[in-house]
This record gives structure tokens, sequence and C-alpha cells, in this order.
């Protein structure tokens, strides 16, 4: 029997540390336009399930979704983004995408004050293992975002990490096909 996951990176979200702290920031224009034609271009998959990130951005970039299909979103903290590094400490985004890209080939290393890979999949993995389990033979839609889908990914697949974190786009989405809890295979559904 297969399951399929459907991950929803966030649409364009201006960044701010401030708001990252309580939930993240909305989407922009473009973002919520964006948003809408994910839902239009899912909403024949027959979607059973809709999850996400409890970050803002990830949340918006689903709801025009949940709107369509009439779904509740069912928030998770656990799927938040990862945080390479403390929000207080300074880094440039050069040293940002190196301590990035570390992370995917040590699961053990971030920046200071942040959160590796490993702590990451420890958070989110249990929660992706619930939601194969309680909806096994269904179609699940999870708002994310980049990073955290690339830690789960691998988590299934060693071969994914910053190369192909680095081509996604905001907003993306994958549809994953398990078999039990095995990942059998990842279609990329946006075309920009």
């Amino acid at each position: 029997m297969k399951t399929y996951i459907y991950f929803i990176r966030h649409g364009i979200a201006p960044f701010s540390i401030e708001h990252e702290r309580s939930g993240g920031t909305s989407l922009s224009e473009q973002g919520v336009l964006d948003a809408k034609r994910v839902a239009e271009l899912l909403s024949n998959e027959d979607i059973d399930v809709i999850v996400s990130s409890s970050y803002f951005r990830a949340l918006e970039t689903v709801s025009p979704l949940a709107e369509l299909i009439k779904k509740e979103i069912i928030p998770y903290i656990e799927l938040i983004e990862r945080p390479i590094a403390s929000l207080n400490y300074a880094v440039s985004e050069e040293e940002l995408l190196i301590g990035i890209e570390q992370s995917f080939v040590d699961i053990d290393f971030c920046l200071p004050e942040g959160e590796t890979t490993r702590q990451a999949q420890e958070r989110a993995i249990p929660l992706i293992m619930k939601l194969l389990s309680d909806f096994k033979g269904k179609k699940i839609a999870i708002g994310t975002h980049g990073n955290i889908m690339t830690i789960i990914l691998k988590y299934f697949d060693s071969s994914y990490g910053f190369e192909f974190w680095k081509q996604t786009s905001k907003p993306d989405i994958y549809r994953l096909e398990f078999e039990e809890k095995e990942l059998k295979l990842v279609d990329r559904l946006w075309n920009q």
C-alpha cells in the first residue's frame, strides 16, 4: 500500500530575526500569488490531510489549498525550519551557506547555538513516521521549509543534501511515494 507525502516549501517571505522568534513572517505579495498556484496545482491530487510547520510562511502557503479542498491545517512545531545558527549570532550569507553545506556532510555540525541535522531529524522524523502510520495509504500535504525538508529527505535517502537544497525554489512541491515507511520515489511537481 502506497502512502504519499507532498512537501510544499513555502513561498517568498521577507526574513527578519524578530519575526522568526515569534513564528516567522507572512508571505510577500508574490508568495501569496504563488500559494494560490500551489492550490490549483494540487487541487486534483485527492489530498486527505494537511499538516504544516507552525511558522506563518508555511501555514500561509498551504492555506489556499486547505480552503480549496475544505481541509483543516494541523500545525506542528516539530516541522519548523532548522536554525543553523542562533538568531543572536551575526553570520554573513557566505558563512551561512558554508555552515549549511557542512551540516549536510557532518550531521553533528552547526554554527554557534544552532541545530544540527541530527537534532533536526530527531525532532521531525518521529512525527513523519507517525503521519505515515496514522495516514497509511493516504495523501499527506506538508507545509514546510527548504532546510528541514532536505533534512527529512536525507534521513530516508542519504544522497539528499546541500546541492538539492540549493536548487529548490520558493515555493516548491515534491511528491514522495512510500511503501510502508520506505521512500521509493520523489517527483518534483512545481514548475516555475
